[in-house]
């Protein structure tokens, strides 16, 4: 009913940028806080920023100054520029976003199949 399809994600040197996206479509009422996740094999999956519907943005302590999160909402989309990445970086990364579907209904998080960055040294 909610579908999430993040792109952006690809094979990069250490030092440079990326710039992921992600669209949310199908039955949408509203919807509240979105941000991005990633995760390595054999790792948890982590938050690395968020952002509430007026845009305040939270980071991960190990991207502040590297990242940037930001969103539109009339295109349902958010974005995270990753500037001076590390092989560390190395993941698969995933955007998620609580959604409504109707006025009277309940919030639900909605996943992202992942888009991948590999950071090489």
């Amino acid at each position: 009913q909610v579908q999430l399809v993040e792109s952006g994600g690809g094979l990069v040197q250490a030092g440079e940028s990326l710039r992921l996206s992600c669209a949310a479509s199908g039955n949408i009422f509203s919807i509240n806080d979105m941000g991005w996740y990633r995760q390595a094999p054999g790792k948890q999956r982590e938050l690395v920023a968020g952002t509430t519907s007026g845009g305040m943005a939270k980071y991960a302590e190990f991207v502040k100054g590297r990242f940037t999160i930001s969103r539109d909402n009339a295109k349902k989309m958010v974005y995270l520029q990753m500037n001076s990445l590390k092989p560390e970086d190395t993941a698969a990364y995933y955007c998620n976003a609580e959604v409504r579907s109707t006025r009277w209904g309940l919030m639900h998080d909605y996943w992202g199949q992942g888009t991948q960055v590999t950071v090489s040294s």
